[in-house]
């Protein structure tokens, strides 16, 4: 599973298809790339836990009459299985899911944890490989998107890193994905349609679109009352 999502040779439902039927979209599926992270990623949880499996084991086998030394071999070797054991379930559960909307990581074994991000928000696409990623075969992809810091800015330990660049590189800068909706997979309205009422000119807006900012002209100046009308009133008031 180093590559494009695809049926197991056997037949088998692949794991990764679970998290494609509970977190993908009707249509998103099936997803472009589905892939784990290469085994590479094992080598410092083994390395860690090599020297306490052989120190247990040495303790377990050093006196098996001796209930103290037993007890800790037996402990240590305990704790350096269950320690490796969970490295290598959270390895398992752990997917790399590429739609033609969204770039998804799902992991954890007991509580399971998606990070997504859009390809809409992805304004660039960093591959590196190192010396030992060429020699085994994996990658690290860096994610760049406008707005803050994603959950998804670096993933390491891709296998067949070259030939997922390439797809993602496809579904980002080429004719396959991401520009033909929005965020949330709904297809934006054509050029062609009618703009809402929000965004129509206003009638009294100016043909370049901006509204007339002249001044209003004062109005005129009242009239002074005449004296004739004035006297009137005053002989009629002391009437």
């Amino acid at each position: 599973m180093g590559g494009p999502a695809a049926p197991a040779p056997d037949g088998r439902r692949p794991r990764w298809s679970k998290d494609a039927e509970k977190y993908l979209l009707p249509h998103e599926q099936p997803p472009v790339i589905a892939t784990r992270r290469h085994w590479a990623v094992l080598v410092v949880p083994v390395a860690k836990s090599l020297p306490a499996l052989v120190v247990g084991s040495w303790l377990l086998m050093l006196d098996p009459d001796n209930g103290v030394t037993a007890s800790v071999g037996l402990l240590v070797l305990v704790g350096a299985l269950g320690y490796l054991a969970l490295r290598v379930g959270e390895w398992w559960m752990r997917h790399f899911i590429v739609t033609n909307r969204r770039v998804l990581l799902t992991s954890g074994i007991i509580v399971r944890t998606v990070a997504l991000l859009p390809l809409r928000r992805i304004t660039d696409l960093t591959y590196k490989e190192t010396l030992l990623g060429q020699l085994l075969g994996y990658g690290t992809f860096r994610f760049e998107s406008a707005g803050q810091q994603q959950a998804l800015s670096e993933i390491t330990y891709l296998p067949r890193a070259d030939v997922l660049y390439r797809d993602v590189s496809d579904l980002l800068f080429g004719g396959n994905g991401a520009g033909g909706g929005d965020d949330e997979g709904e297809a934006e309205p054509s050029p062609q349609q009618p703009r809402r009422s929000a965004d129509r000119p206003r009638p009294d807006a100016a043909g370049d679109g901006r509204r007339d900012t002249q001044p209003i002209p004062p109005l005129p100046p009242r009239r002074a009352r005449s004296p004739r009308v004035a006297g009137r009133r005053v002989r009629q008031s002391g009437r």
